[in-house]
């Protein structure tokens, strides 16, 4: 049933106040610095590594993984962790190689680079790109499933849920980076705990359903039991779900490119870093992938376990939508309104913080990249530190408004998490490709990058529908396939118009990034807890496999 008790609405009501007081601490004693555009877009030199890994997290972790990726889980299973788990081995090759790049360059957004690389053009096209993908596919998916989450389990209209949550997380942008990295810390600790106790919930039900009582770890091993297949995170071609997750592409080939394109091209996910110390920023990125591990225990467990007792008869009428059609996504709500009276109270605290924090993240990120990037640019080169900050938060408000008047038409989604992943894929490789080239391969040039930021769409579009325009003569490919596949062609085109026309050595100090040998060393502290991250993750796959 979707009630709240009044233990429940008391536990949220503390969350809210403790989260608005705490921002609104954090706003008053850093006022005098809010006039500067640096110091509201990144927080310049005030955030600590632990504020740096909790942001980097809360502003990652949203409706898509507690909803989206609850309902892969129930659909595809464990294997859907390959999108947590490898991100926690591409944030330690973004903290040991991308990271100083930015930092020694004194990089404040990523079409800054773009400009100082290769050319204004280059990085309008990206920028608008970015705009686009954030307000339209970012900002609205997470609005939506929040919405429909927020919903299912409390006795609030779908648009009120959308409206609530649009204002909260105005709310919190609107005092900058600041006070989003210092509130994350608190909002990272609300998602776990309450994501833990609907993991609890989830398998003492499951062990219940089976008639072993309470049992967290007998509810794991009917997981293991009833849905062996639901536990591989590797799928061969026989699999119904290989084009979703197409075996080792998860390791190796489109995941690790659609992971380095979002953890080191992202404004959204780079600007939590940009404005510490490299050894500051390391930490905290290294902080994030330990949390990145947590993930899959508080976001795909829920759903697997849904999925054994859905196969055994239970909530059958729950998972079906008013057509009668199972929705895997409806997996995650369900459960939270079977927990009691307090504890559904902590787990829509921790739904609520994900998708506020999340959605505050990404409206800063908009707001950086039109203030400086778009408003500063071509519309007043003279602007002043208030006026840009000023510009900033009028963007914030104006791209939350399109984004939840536009949110309800992504009501005819089976898994948000998976559209999500495949149509922000038709950018990543063609933003990679431009960015690794400008940094580490001196001779790319600016039509190269040029070439790189427009072919990007067009060939992924190409390799996605020609197979329908051939009748299926031309292979369907796995879009994570696809990915790698319009990542080697970008570079290679890139690398061919930069051999084939050569800058002129005066064009080419203007396109000039350092970037020296020493910027790579990294701490043995550092070494150890990338080790030890590595070796969970050999452990969890080779467990798994």
């Amino acid at each position: 049933m979707n009630t709240l008790q009044n233990a429940d609405y008391i536990v949220f009501l503390i969350y809210f106040l403790i989260v608005a007081s705490y921002g609104v601490y954090i706003y008053r004693s850093k006022k005098n610095a809010a006039t500067s555009s640096n110091d509201y877009f990144l927080a310049e030199g005030s955030l600590t590594w632990w504020a740096i890994g909790a942001s980097l997290i809360a502003s990652n972790i949203s409706a898509e993984h507690f909803i989206g990726m609850s309902g892969s889980g129930f659909a595809l299973g464990l294997a859907i962790s390959s999108y947590e788990w490898m991100s926690a081995a591409t944030l330690i090759i973004v903290a040991v190689f991308i990271l100083p790049v930015y930092l020694k360059n004194k990089i404040f957004t990523m079409p800054q680079f773009l400009a100082k690389r290769y050319n204004d053009t280059v990085s309008t096209i990206m920028a608008v790109i970015w705009l686009l993908i954030y307000v339209f596919v970012n900002l609205t998916s997470i609005i939506y499933l929040g919405a429909l989450a927020i919903s299912s389990i409390a006795p609030l209209s779908f648009e009120f849920c959308i409206i609530a949550l649009s204002l909260f997380s105005v709310i919190v942008t609107l005092g900058g980076m600041k006070v989003i990295g210092y509130t994350d810390m608190f909002q990272v600790i609300v998602l776990i705990l309450g994501g833990l106790v609907t993991t609890y919930l989830a398998l003492t039900l499951l062990s219940e359903q089976f008639g072993f009582g309470k049992d967290i770890l007998k509810g794991l091993a009917i997981i293991k039991e009833e849905a062996p297949g639901h536990l591989k995170m590797i799928f061969d071609k026989s699999n119904p779900h290989y084009a979703e997750l197409p075996g080792t592409s998860v390791i190796i080939g489109g995941m690790l490119i659609n992971n380095l394109a979002y953890w080191g091209c992202n404004q959204y996910i780079v600007q939590r870093a940009l404005g510490a110390d490299l050894k500051t920023a390391r930490k905290g990125i290294l902080f994030a992938a330990f949390l990145k591990l947590l993930v899959p225990v508080i976001a795909v467990l829920p759903g697997i376990a849904m999925y054994v007792m859905h196969q055994n008869g239970m909530f059958q009428h729950e998972m079906l939508d008013a057509t009668g059609v199972l929705k895997p996504d409806r997996a995650y709500p369900t459960l939270m309104n079977l927990l009691p009276p307090g504890l559904k109270g902590i787990a829509l605290a921790a739904l609520t913080a994900a998708i506020v924090a999340s959605l505050a993240g990404k409206a800063n990120s908009i707001s950086t990249i039109f203030s400086l990037d778009i408003y500063r640019k071509y519309f007043n080169k003279t602007a002043s530190e208030k006026k840009l900050v000023r510009i900033g938060r009028i963007s914030v408000v104006v791209c939350m408004f399109i984004a939840a008047l536009v949110a309800p038409a992504l009501k005819t989604l089976d898994q948000a998490y998976q559209f999500i992943q495949e149509y922000v894929g038709f950018f990543s490789p063609g933003v990679l490709a431009v960015f690794l080239l400008g940094m580490f391969w001196k001779r790319t040039t600016a039509t190269a990058g040029l070439a790189g930021a427009l072919l990007t769409v067009p060939i992924a579009a190409v390799l996605k529908f020609l197979p329908l325009w051939t009748n299926g003569s031309f292979p369907n490919y796995p879009f994570l396939d696809r990915m790698s596949i319009t990542f080697i062609a970008i570079v290679l085109i890139m690398i061919a118009i930069s051999v084939l026309k050569p800058e002129e050595e005066q064009e080419h100090e203007m396109h000039k990034i350092v970037v020296d040998k020493s910027m790579f060393k990294v701490t043995s502290e550092f070494i150890i807890g990338s080790f030890i991250i590595c070796g969970i993750l050999i452990a969890l796959y080779t467990v798994f496999w």
